[in-house]
């Protein structure tokens, strides 16, 4: 699918929300830029649309026509999108995207308490924002840290081993302007900024933090204080200049078997002609 390159037109002020912020001339420069990473340009509608977000601060009608349009798709197709994936907001977000994991085991480790007391401390309901536009909270399903139950995000981030009273210092301090660093990753950005890094513009801070926490690498502990290994190698019964099919005859055995599956195969069919026949010679008695 071609990608347009029609020259940037400015839409009627009087289309859009006043709160919103124009896409610029540069911003449309971006997203083509997207859609041209990809064989096929709408492949890249969801980065896209994060770079919408980190914007506009939400998914914008301007942003969905901005996005059909260089896609050559409708409007429709790039708000069905926009509406089914969680991380596209449709309403303002706050600075800081705050999002409290209330799955199973998260819930009852403290993420319940620690959801309740944040929307007490900052007067919000769920997925809203504060009277100051900072914090936005959410509740959110599980992010697959459950060995650091309970879990807050903070655009995307992660918090771990939070309590009630940990988790209203981070907000805090987010909302003084204070440093706040993740537990494994980067000091924390704005939401906005978040937004253009998952629009695949990097800030190079990926390496920031541990990859792995204690509690990740338990497992791997266990392992090389007992000497385990992973299946390989000499453990398979094979050398490394073996092919595994050679070394455990498993391409004899799949032949075998085909051969077997072949057979049914064909005895069903001759059972089924056998049973038409029979049953064409009684019509015809």
């Amino acid at each position: 699918m071609a990608v347009s390159t029609a020259p940037y037109a400015a839409p009627s002020p009087d289309r859009f929300s006043e709160n919103d912020a124009a896409l610029t001339p540069q911003t449309w420069s971006e997203l083509r830029q997207i859609a041209a990473r990809y064989p096929e340009a709408r492949s890249g509608l969801l980065p896209m649309l994060h770079l919408v977000q980190s914007v506009e601060g939400r998914v914008t009608p301007e942003g969905i026509e901005a996005c059909a349009e260089i896609l050559g798709i409708s409007a429709a197709e790039v708000s069905g999108v926009a509406t089914f994936y969680t991380m596209y907001k449709r309403k303002p977000v706050g600075d800081y995207l705050v999002g409290v994991c209330t799955n199973t085991l998260c819930a009852v480790m403290g993420g319940d308490l620690i959801f309740e007391r944040l929307k007490e401390h900052l007067d919000v309901g769920n997925d809203e924002t504060s009277a100051d536009g900072s914090i936005t909270l959410e509740h959110i399903e599980c992010n697959a840290a459950c060995d650091y139950a309970p879990v807050m995000m903070v655009n995307w981030e992660f918090m771990d081993n939070q309590t009630p009273d940990s988790a209203v210092r981070v907000v805090d301090d987010l909302r003084s302007g204070a440093e706040v660093r993740s537990t494994r990753g980067p000091a924390l950005c704005t939401w906005k900024q978040a937004e253009r890094v998952l629009a695949g513009f990097p800030d190079d801070l990926a390496d920031e933090g541990p990859s792995a926490g204690p509690a990740s690498l338990v497992g791997l502990g266990i392992a090389r204080a007992n000497g385990w290994t992973a299946p390989g190698g000499e453990a398979s019964g094979r050398t490394s200049d073996e092919p595994a099919e050679a070394a455990t005859g498993t391409e004899g055995s799949h032949e075998a078997d085909r051969a077997d599956s072949e057979g049914e195969v064909e005895r069903s069919g001759a059972e089924l002609k056998h049973e038409d026949d029979a049953r064409g010679t009684e019509e015809a008695q």
